[in-house]
């Protein structure tokens, strides 16, 4: 036998594999992003904010160098004393860019770089300090310590600085060559996720067309087997009401009509003065034709004999009369176009479907009257049945095994069945054949 299995677990399964996927996308993602803000923060600006004081601290040096220059040069007048209100306000302005650079300084720098800076700082000020209080009473010897140290300290300050600048210049390279491999990575990642989700969407897909595939094919066949065993039930169901017919009409229908024949020669044997016996006789006699009638109606109901021997339309006018005196219910019919001479196996699925649609008027729709209306065309014979009762939407009932009946029916001669709600109320039942289906089972 057979398995079918249900896309759910599979479908469950790719969802899962799907939001991992993404889940574990999104914690990289976060941690990529997180790397590049710290890079972009402890590093890059960091670094560019370190190269601006270490810049202004160079800019000091430079003024610091032109100012030792104007002291030592032997044509300015000045003692050197003179330069130390300048050199004041120079300290100032540098002690605090080298503060500020102190705190700016990228974390991947040692921190005996960092202290070697500040330490050459106070070193050159210390310098500069006892020369300016040896100036008081030597300044020859002033303007020599001047010459020979204090540009010595000056010239190693700005080699420090220049080599900071560099190495701050090579690390903002390398910062910039990380956020460059950083992006290149999460494009690349970005690229990878997008053809996994796709690759996933894809075999989602196929694997529902796969098995959409497999359902309609086993619906078709299910659908197949069952108009087969529709078909065939309806060709047992008719031969056995043919049977049927042919015993009530030939066995009961001659058996009653040979006791209806005895019983009219032991009426017409008995003395005119056993008048109590010749009524009992008579009595006899009509429930005997009573009973013969019912059987011949009866065998007509099952299998009419008139659709096999003068063809669809005459039968259906001899099924309407006997359908008025059984129910009450008047029928209009309406007969258009020239009659085509079907085959016996259309006729009767047509034949049964006026009988179930009259049925339903006399059991569920309380109307007095209906009407029957049969148009033949060179494309199709219509059937239509209407009656002015409740309708099928105000029927308590749901509907049942007759409008199945009918439906299969329909199906078995390629026909369309419809069930309509005409403006003046009531219910429509119509039913379309065409012709030229019907001539190929001919």
């Amino acid at each position: 036998m057979q398995s079918h299995r249900s896309p759910t677990i599979g479908l469950l399964t790719g969802l899962a594999v799907t939001l991992s996927a993404v889940a574990v996308y999104a914690g990289f993602t976060i941690v990529q992003l997180r790397g590049l803000r710290q890079l972009q923060s402890e590093t890059i600006d960091r670094n560019r904010t370190d190269s601006m004081l270490l810049l202004r601290i160079q800019n000091d040096l430079n003024q610091v160098d032109l100012a030792i220059r104007d002291m030592v040069d032997a044509t300015e007048p000045y003692p050197l004393t003179a330069w130390q209100a300048q050199f004041r306000r120079l300290r100032v302005d540098l002690e605090d860019a080298v503060a500020r650079e102190a705190q700016f300084r990228p974390v991947s720098v040692p921190d005996a770089q960092r202290r070697y800076l500040s330490a050459l700082t106070a070193q050159f000020w210390d310098a500069l300090d006892r020369i300016f209080t040896l100036a008081q009473t030597d300044e020859k010897e002033a303007r020599m310590r001047v010459r020979i140290s204090l540009s010595a300290r000056e010239a190693t300050l700005s080699t420090t600085v220049a080599r900071l600048l560099v190495e701050n210049n090579e690390s903002e390279k390398q910062a910039a060559a990380q956020t460059r491999d950083i992006y290149a990575r999460g494009e690349r990642d970005v690229y990878l996720f997008l053809a996994a989700v796709l690759l996933v969407l894809l075999g989602t897909g196929l694997y529902l067309v796969h098995y959409n595939r497999r359902m309609f094919a086993r619906v078709a066949a299910i659908s197949e087997r069952r108009s087969e065993l529709a078909r065939q039930l309806i060709s047992i169901q008719e031969s056995t009401f043919r049977y049927i017919s042919r015993e009530l009409h030939d066995e009961f229908g001659q058996i009653l009509t040979a006791i209806g024949a005895m019983l009219h020669r032991t009426a017409r044997h008995t003395a005119a003065s056993d008048s109590a016996l010749q009524s009992e006789l008579k009595e006899v006699q009509e429930i005997v034709q009573s009973t013969l009638d019912k059987v011949r109606a009866l065998s007509q109901a099952l299998h009419p004999a008139t659709l096999e021997e003068l063809g669809l339309e005459p039968a259906l006018r001899a099924q309407l009369p006997v359908f008025e005196k059984q129910t009450g219910i008047r029928i209009a019919y309406e007969s258009s176009g020239d009659a085509p001479a079907l085959d016996q196996n259309i006729a009767i699925h047509v034949y049964r479907v006026l009988q179930e649609a009259l049925n339903n008027v006399a059991r569920h729709s309380r109307a007095a009257a209906a009407t029957v209306r049969v148009r033949y065309s060179p494309e199709a014979v219509v059937l239509e049945v209407q009656d002015g009762g409740i309708g099928l939407a105000a029927s308590s009932k749901a509907p049942g095994m007759g409008l199945v009946s009918m439906r299969e029916r329909a199906e078995l001669v390629n026909g369309k069945l419809e069930l309509l709600n005409p403006e003046e109320g009531g219910l429509l039942v119509r039913l379309t054949v065409p012709v030229v289906l019907l001539e190929a089972h001919a």
